[in-house]
């Protein structure tokens, strides 16, 4: 499915048909665009565009690009982490909520069943941070 043109966060660079990606799931389309925020600036957003089959979601999430990446980093840090200890391994200062410590076995759990879909997105992952880090064009 295509993302949609008509909404208020207009998609610039965009992935129709993500739910192939995604397990056939409600997620449609991933899109770099316009924010909806923001009509009067230039304000880049990631979006998710979910489908019910009838219609576009309410439930469609538009968040600013670093928020996108610093979710990125709490997935690799909760990989990389002992879960016995409450000690961050990003900048971000992430911590075991401790009412529910117990369900940090779920997060593993999750984990090890889809290993081989979460490893495959990490080293594509990898193979882009690469790809930026010696592109002549980066002007970060």
């Amino acid at each position: 499915m295509n993302a949609p043109n008509h909404l208020q966060h207009k998609p610039i660079l965009v992935v129709n048909d993500y739910d192939l990606f995604d397990n056939n799931s409600d997620a449609k389309a991933l899109s770099i665009g316009l924010a909806q925020w923001e009509n009067d600036t230039d304000e880049i957003s990631a979006k998710i565009f979910r489908n019910n089959g009838s219609r576009w979601s309410a439930q469609s999430e538009e968040m600013p690009l670093n928020r996108v990446l610093d979710l990125a980093i709490l997935i690799l840090a909760s990989l990389s982490r002992d879960n016995n200890s409450n000690v961050s391994v990003s900048d971000l200062n992430e911590t075991i909520n401790e009412s529910q410590r117990g369900n940090l076995k779920h997060i593993l759990e999750y984990y090890q069943r889809n290993s081989e879909n979460i490893n495959s997105r990490i080293e594509e992952l990898e193979r882009l941070i690469e790809l930026f880090r010696s592109s002549e064009n980066t002007n970060l």
